[in-house]
């Protein structure tokens, strides 16, 4: 198949990272596929459901990020893999996976994928979505709450405990690797037009 671009879209929880992303798939449908690092959160059944909350999800060791690189080299080889499903509600990963495609463009979306050097390396375009820190918590709020059943208290206590502390340790320090910094994320529709713009040139190349 033609060459496969791979863009990565980080940035801190509630950023407008999805916005993004979900604006490329409305444009390039069927040649764009998406994958989201959260879904490679590492399994944890041998622990109590109340064991699960108290992780700490926000830390670049609460993923399997070996399994998402050996997946984003086999759909450059134009296979299909067979990516992993969390479930929030439950603080896990569950038995079933979802086939993933390689399209001729390829989104790897989430909050921590720049503090790997060796998926950086996998990534054509990195962009990094750069959204004031208000704005974020009141975004994770109401997704955490309407989206996931989870507990107004609980995602305080969440942002307070490790949402917060790891972007400032991990998150924030990674958009150095970005190439493309996007303010205000999805509300930046001049930034938004370039992105796409460079994602069209791919396409007709």
């Amino acid at each position: 198949m033609s060459e496969i671009m791979m863009i990565g879209i980080a940035g801190g929880t509630g950023s407008g990272k999805t916005t993004i992303t979900n604006r490329l798939v409305e444009c390039f449908g069927g040649d764009v596929s998406v994958v989201h690092h959260d879904n490679y959160y590492k399994p944890h059944h041998n622990l109590s459901y109340e064991e699960r909350t108290l992780l700490n999800y926000d830390h670049p060791d609460a993923f399997e990020t070996d399994r998402l690189i050996a997946d984003l080299q086999a759909l450059k080889r134009g296979e299909t893999v067979q990516c992993p499903v969390y479930d929030y509600t439950i603080h896990d990963r569950v038995e079933r996976t979802i086939p993933i495609q390689p399209t001729r463009v390829i989104i790897v979306e989430g909050i921590l994928i720049y503090t790997v050097p060796e998926l950086c390396e996998e990534l054509d375009v990195k962009i990094f979505v750069d959204t004031d820190a208000d704005v974020r918590i009141l975004r994770r709020i109401q997704r955490d709450v309407q989206e996931r059943g989870r507990s107004l208290d609980s995602v305080i206590n969440q942002y307070l405990t490790t949402v917060k502390p790891m972007h400032e340790q991990f998150v924030e320090p990674s958009k150095r690797r970005a190439d493309v910094i996007i303010p205000e994320g999805g509300q930046n529709q001049v930034a938004l037009e370039m992105v796409v713009q460079r994602v069209r040139a791919h396409l007709q190349g």
